[in-house]
């Protein structure tokens, strides 16, 4: 018998879901029955199997805001006549919504984005492990060596659940303190590695005084340079 998802933690078999605002949907060829009001990414989730998508600046527990544009899938709300990318940790599911989520165009743009990732964060596990899965290579120009993607992960983790402001980014996408400060300051920062812990990358590490060790970028104009390179060769 189908489920239905009601939310993260509690589903009903579908005969059971009178009064509850089902939505049908096709994702790879396979129909599916959710609870209206969540995204795709958090449709396909809750059922292993089906779709299978990448994330990297996602975590269930804080706001999705797309950054790293790695959960791009193909819909059609037509039944399948027409086609368009949509990111799907913003995209609300919808009945009748056909979804792909690993069809050759979908694979390309995540390569491209992958080849981009891997060129600034060359020394990160997890973009080598999704280079390795997609077949991307190690770009031909000079690599980056940083490893903050600036997915803003930290950011919305710090604000939502802990309440506080303690790092922001800056007109440069620096993940730093409010304000330009070398250090988060004692009262903002609550020393409690919500940062830290849901960082894709181990970009941020805490100290030896509890309080977290942000990275330091420095974008030089070389750097711009190389990564201008990469990009046309990604497009």
């Amino acid at each position: 018998m189908a489920r239905v998802w009601i939310n993260g933690e509690r589903w009903v078999e579908v005969k059971d879901a009178e009064g509850i605002n089902v939505v049908h949907l096709t994702v790879n060829d396979k129909e599916i029955a959710v609870s209206g009001g969540q995204t795709i990414l958090e449709a396909v989730a809750r059922m292993p199997g089906i779709g299978n998508i990448p994330t990297l600046c996602y975590h269930p527990a804080v706001t999705p805001n797309g950054a790293c544009q790695l959960c791009t899938v193909e819909v059609s709300e037509d039944g399948g006549s027409k086609f368009r990318f949509v990111v799907a940790c913003l995209y609300p599911v919808k009945e009748g919504l056909v979804v792909k989520t690993n069809t050759e165009m979908v694979r390309k743009l995540r390569r491209g984005i992958i080849k981009l990732l891997l060129a600034r964060c060359p020394n990160v596990k997890k973009i080598q492990e999704l280079a390795e899965e997609y077949g991307v290579q190690k770009p031909r120009v000079a690599l980056l060596g940083e490893d903050c993607i600036h997915c803003g992960l930290c950011l919305r983790a710090c604000q939502e659940i802990i309440g506080q402001a303690a790092i922001s980014l800056n007109r440069v996408w620096e993940v730093a303190a409010p304000f330009y400060a070398y250090e988060v300051s004692e009262e903002d920062c609550i020393g409690c590695g919500d940062c830290a812990f849901v960082c894709p990358t181990g970009a941020i590490q805490m100290g030896p005084n509890d309080k977290p060790i942000l990275p330091k970028v420095k974008i030089l104009h070389s750097e711009i340079e190389a990564m201008s390179k990469i990009t046309m060769e990604v497009i």
